[in-house]
């Protein structure tokens, strides 16, 4: 008798079977091998006015030396730290205020001078300005304009010289002769506009012009030094 051989069992495929999946093993395998296509999100873009706002806010920030080790995770607080009592809260805020450069200006203000300081910076640096010893970089003349005109023309101009690392400039709001009960409006938002706010984030004194530079119908304003970005 000869020796029975084992027959192959026949595939699915040859003997009519229902195979469902064999097209989806297809496609996979055929995802898997082909690189994929699909494009990435595109980047946020960034307003200049986010960017100089940005930039200010990190202007007095020193970054850190690189670590040559790497990343070191920081050390586990074993016990949740108590809250400062009310005093001490509210002089770091106060504190913190001054470091950011966003608490109050110190403002001095009469009919024929103004002058005003942002937290943590020398009176004299604001008499410097009065005097003339800073060379205008960049002017702005609001004569005829509205106050929201001037609003909008005041913080584009800054914003502007800001990224241009412009560090004097002066605003020409005029002394109010013309305008309703001779009233200096335009010289009064100015100084709210310089002192409040976000552009306030930009400045670190302003003081009424010299009479050269047109006296009390201006003001020169002096920026913070613009911090710049590292390459990527």
């Amino acid at each position: 008798m000869g020796e029975k051989k084992h027959r192959r069992p026949p595939s699915p495929a040859a003997e009519g079977f229902y195979t469902p999946f064999a097209a989806l093993r297809q496609q996979l395998r055929a995802r898997a091998s082909s690189p994929s296509t699909s494009p990435a999100p595109p980047a946020a873009e960034v307003s200049p006015q986010d960017l100089a706002l940005f930039l200010a806010e990190m202007a007095d920030v020193t970054p850190l030396p690189a670590d040559v080790r790497g990343r070191v995770a920081g050390q586990k607080r074993r016990h949740p730290a108590l809250p400062p009592p009310r005093a001490e809260a509210s002089a770091l805020a106060e504190l913190r205020e001054v470091v950011s450069g966003q608490g109050p200006f110190v403002l001095q203000d009469t009919d024929e001078y103004t002058e005003g300081v942002a937290p943590g910076v020398d009176r004299r640096l604001a008499q410097r300005l009065h005097r003339g010893d800073y060379a205008i970089q960049a002017h702005l003349d609001l004569h005829g304009a509205t106050a929201e005109e001037a609003r909008a023309q005041v913080e584009q101009f800054l914003l502007d010289a800001y990224l241009r690392g412009k560090r004097c400039v002066l605003l020409i709001h005029g002394r109010g002769h013309n305008s309703k009960d001779h009233r200096p409006v335009l010289k009064e938002h100015v100084r709210t506009w310089l002192s409040r706010g976000r552009l306030s984030r930009l400045v670190l004194a302003f003081a009424t012009a010299p009479p050269h530079n047109g006296g009390a119908g201006a003001v020169c304003v002096l920026l913070r030094r613009a911090r710049r970005l590292p390459p990527r």
